[in-house]
């Protein structure tokens, strides 16, 4: 993978950049999501087609992650994901608030864990008789 600073290379369209740093698996779905409003370049909403160029700041939201990124290579290639990291920085604040809001999903869904396994007869005719209860 080339990671190209020269001036010869000054930009890359967003889609096929967005594509090479991983962010999203295929550039189609990065071209969904550029269209759907989900990046932002610069506080501004986007096409695909858009120029990227170093020191521009991304707002990319995938799925419930949101994500405040700078750019700091152009690349038009997909390569490893070691290399690809080296393309952007994200900032301090967005990785917090990532970290944060992935604990909440995580202490929520330990609320509620469903059984393992179909209840058997027993435990069928209690959740009936609960059920029962609810109608008197």
């Amino acid at each position: 993978m080339t990671v190209q600073n020269t001036p010869a290379a000054a930009d890359v369209r967003l889609d096929v950049w967005l594509w090479a740093s991983r962010f999203f698996k295929t550039r189609a779905l990065a071209k969904q999501a550029i269209a759907g409003g989900k990046v932002q370049v610069g506080g501004q909403g986007a096409k695909p087609s858009r120029s990227v160029r170093v020191g521009d700041v991304l707002g990319i939201r995938r799925g419930e992650e949101q994500f405040e990124v700078t750019v700091l290579g152009l690349s038009e290639t997909r390569g490893p994901a070691p290399v690809a990291r080296t393309l952007y920085e994200e900032s301090e604040a967005s990785r917090t608030a990532r970290e944060t809001a992935a604990a909440e999903r995580r202490a929520a869904a330990t609320g509620y864990r469903p059984p393992l396994t179909k209840p058997d007869k027993r435990a069928r005719r209690l959740i009936q008789a609960l059920g029962d209860l609810d109608a008197l």
